[in-house]
């Protein structure tokens, strides 16, 4: 399925596309910018943080973990250190309001080694202002499909929303991202400073060993599971309206739960469960189905093949980058994916994610890093 990448020498003028020429000249000064062989203290700034539950938060702190537990220092600015407010349409998600000079004064103070910029929420944006006011080179990340989630919540089209992704990343010196259809798909919008940064899965966590949920036991089978946000982003109409039989279940809570059990009575929302609850739930699954369309990766679908369960996805960015034709089954058509994911044997699907390494992706993010160099 992998397709070769743009070429990543193709240069971007900030000027062509809107920015301004002051930070079309910064962002050329930091272009020679070091990376530091092993960053001493990392500072990363998020909008995406527990209480959360997501893969970009999870993402977060298992990779946070692995640095420290290396003897990197790491400190996280993040929400749950301001004042914040609700995001509209999202109220479980908190913008977090700084005081004006707050970040800057924090990363000052930290005068870390290396800066990451997650997110590109009110948080990013104060740290990317600090870092392009005091030249300071940093790495960015693009997580989320934001023009497409967007579209999504706002029913706006997407390329509405591109040009912020394009200001909000050119400046920086490398943008983190997952997979190789996410780099297609930023190059193909000017951004060409992409470094790959994949993610990981507990293999001692997810096992096909672990034992089913109660719930499952009187489940008409097939049980087809979703697990994730219960959100309208996610697309979850999409699976629950898909007419194949056997039964639908949702793990996870979200703004949409209430709405989408009235309307879907026949699914079992299960509400979360995490660790070895969570784990039964993927393995005592036949099916694992992933009907969003605006993630980036989609770290449920390796958990759900460490536990032996192939994944059923519309054939989009994420899942192209993780389903093989052993390990589940990629189609427009909700019903054909998931009856053709079901010949999927159970040790192709462990095959797989055990290709995916949390290590080898802390490797990625340290490699990825450059060094904050001031003048």
């Amino acid at each position: 399925m992998a397709a070769t990448a743009l070429a990543r020498d193709w240069p971007l003028d900030p000027a062509a596309h809107g920015y301004p020429q002051r930070l079309g000249r910064r962002w050329r000064d930091q272009s020679s910018a070091p990376r530091p062989a092993v960053p001493g203290s990392i500072a990363i700034v998020t909008d995406a943080w527990a209480p959360q539950v997501n893969g970009v938060v999870r993402t977060l702190e298992t990779t946070i973990a692995g640095l420290r537990a290396r003897g990197h220092r790491v400190d996280v600015i993040a929400p749950d250190q301001f004042r914040s407010l609700p995001c509209p349409t999202y109220p479980e998600i908190r913008l977090a309001l700084p005081m004006p000079g707050e970040i800057s004064r924090r990363l000052c103070d930290l005068a870390p080694e290396a800066i990451h910029i997650a997110t590109e929420g009110p948080l990013g944006l104060a740290a990317r202002s600090y870092c392009l006011d005091t030249v300071t080179p940093f790495t960015t990340a693009y997580h989320t499909q934001f023009p497409q989630y967007l579209a999504r919540r706002t029913r706006l089209p997407a390329a509405l929303f591109w040009p912020y992704i394009q200001w909000f990343h050119a400046p920086a010196e490398r943008i983190m991202v997952a997979t190789e259809g996410v780099e297609r798909e930023l190059h193909a919008h000017g951004l060409v400073r992409t470094h790959r940064w994949s993610r990981g899965v507990d293999l001692d966590c997810f096992t096909p060993d672990a034992p089913p949920p109660p719930e499952y036991a009187a489940l008409p089978r097939p049980i087809q599971l979703y697990v994730g946000r219960v959100a309208v982003e996610k697309n979850l109409e999409g699976f629950l309206a898909a007419p194949y039989p056997g039964s639908k279940v949702v793990v996870g809570d979200g703004p949409a739960r209430a709405a989408l059990a009235a309307r879907f009575p026949a699914a079992h929302f299960l509400g979360p469960r995490s660790g070895a609850a969570l784990a039964g739930c993927y393995a005592g699954a036949d099916v694992f189905v992933f009907p969003s369309k605006t993630d980036t990766f989609g770290l449920v679908m390796v958990e759900a093949l460490a536990c032996g369960t192939p994944v059923a996805a519309f054939p989009v960015t994420g899942p192209r980058d993780i389903v093989t034709d052993q390990a589940g089954a990629l189609a427009d058509d909700r019903g054909r994916a998931i009856g053709a994911a079901l010949f999927s044997r159970r040790e192709a699907c462990i095959a797989r994610a055990a290709e995916f390494s949390w290590e080898r992706a802390t490797d990625q993010f340290l490699s990825g890093l450059v060094a904050a160099r001031r003048t």
